[in-house]
């Protein structure tokens, strides 16, 4: 008897351990804990490896964001620079275990542009949207909400919410004066040949196209009513303790009036300037939250459906679901086998990188893209 209880005192002290040792570090605004790795059941020497691997592949891009957007998109007839842009910084990140900082290297608080993890973002205001029954289901057709001519016609009538947030969306026409045939085309055929063909059905091919992107957000403001950086400050930015410093543009003809108030439809990433502008701490915690199953210190900030929803791979590509990239298919890392893991990337080598079975939060900042594998498997090694 005098065993049995002395068992059942073991077990559940390890339960109870467990749970405790499994609990998130929520930091406050202004605040962030540091903890040594080895403190955490990191390998610490390993952990530095990694780092110094971040520091040594820096994006070899332009430090001139405008000049390396121009030099990245000029297969596109059209493409210019239509919003703001800035110099970007050297080579940055942080990795968080648990909630604390375990690494961090290069100038963290740094605004820089982030181009397309933007859409990451743009993807949770639509979560939020379907949370509050805003939207009543991705599967609903856009144009049973916005009904102004964006979605007019016997193709973009098609286009729901689902094919919208998995960029399979195909949506035809032109916005902001930029056309979507004219965003990415082909490497071969002329002018004409991408002016003219058909689009693909709607919900059939993933698609990289920030035109559409961008229609996607001009629909969610019109859900909204009210400018999206607004809504994810409010709802997000401000109950993580973001700091004051990021900003979220649209072009500078991108304005348009919302009940007789002007109001900027903001963009999905960088690709014509714009997009959202932040420092790697605030990804950080916004890492942490998706980390965290959208909850944050025991406030639900956005619904658990939605973040688990993110990572459903579509139906056109395996590797992508709602404006966030899976570790699957074509796009799985080499050595990763772990394919719960997903992320957010941009342009230049920007991530955030959700590692739920290590309890994991890596950023990095203007990493040369195609060394992000490397470095996920060199830290997820020190665990």
């Amino acid at each position: 008897m005098k065993y049995t209880k002395s068992l059942t005192f073991c077990v559940l002290l390890f339960f109870c351990l467990s749970y405790t040792m499994a609990q998130s570090y929520f930091p406050p605004r202004n605040q962030w804990e540091t903890k040594e790795a080895s403190s955490l059941g990191v390998n610490a020497e390993v952990l530095a490896e990694a780092v110094a691997y971040a520091e040594a592949n820096e994006y070899s891009g332009s430090k001139d964001s405008r000049i390396a957007s121009l030099i990245g998109f000029r297969s596109e007839p059209y493409h210019e620079i239509l919003g703001p842009m800035r110099e970007r910084g050297g080579p940055a990140g942080v990795i968080l275990k648990g909630g604390y900082i375990v690494a961090q290297w290069g100038d963290v608080n740094r605004v820089d542009m982030t181009h397309s993890v933007t859409k990451s973002y743009l993807s949770t205001t639509a979560g939020l949207a379907i949370d509050k029954g805003l939207i009543r289901s991705t599967t609903d057709k856009v144009a049973d909400y916005v009904w102004d001519g964006t979605y007019d016609g016997e193709h973009n009538s098609k286009v729901t919410w689902h094919t919208l947030l998995n960029q399979s969306s195909a949506w035809s026409g032109e916005l902001f004066g930029l056309q979507d045939w004219a965003d990415r085309p082909p490497r071969s055929g002329g002018l004409d040949d991408w002016r003219f063909k058909k689009p693909v059905e709607p919900g059939t091919v993933m698609e990289y196209n920030d035109v559409r992107v961008n229609v996607l957000a001009y629909s969610l403001l019109q859900v909204w009513r009210k400018p999206l950086p607004q809504v994810l400050k409010e709802h997000i930015m401000d109950p993580i303790g973001a700091s004051t410093t990021w900003r979220w543009y649209g072009y500078e003809n991108s304005w348009v009036n919302v009940d007789g108030v002007k109001m900027q439809s903001v963009t999905g990433g960088g690709h014509s300037g714009g997009g959202v502008f932040i420092s790697a701490m605030d990804h950080a915690r916004f890492g942490l939250l998706f980390l965290n199953d959208g909850n944050w210190n025991g406030k639900q900030l956005i619904s658990k459906e939605w973040v688990e929803k993110v990572q459903v791979s579509s139906e056109a590509n395996q590797s992508y679901g709602y404006l966030w990239w899976l570790n699957k298919g074509r796009r799985k890392w080499e050595g990763v086998e772990d394919e719960s893991i997903y992320y957010a990337a941009g342009f230049g080598g920007n991530f955030i990188v959700v590692d739920k079975q290590n309890d994991l939060v890596i950023v990095t900042r203007w990493l040369e893209p195609n060394k992000i594998g490397e470095m996920v498997k060199r830290v997820r090694a020190a665990m």
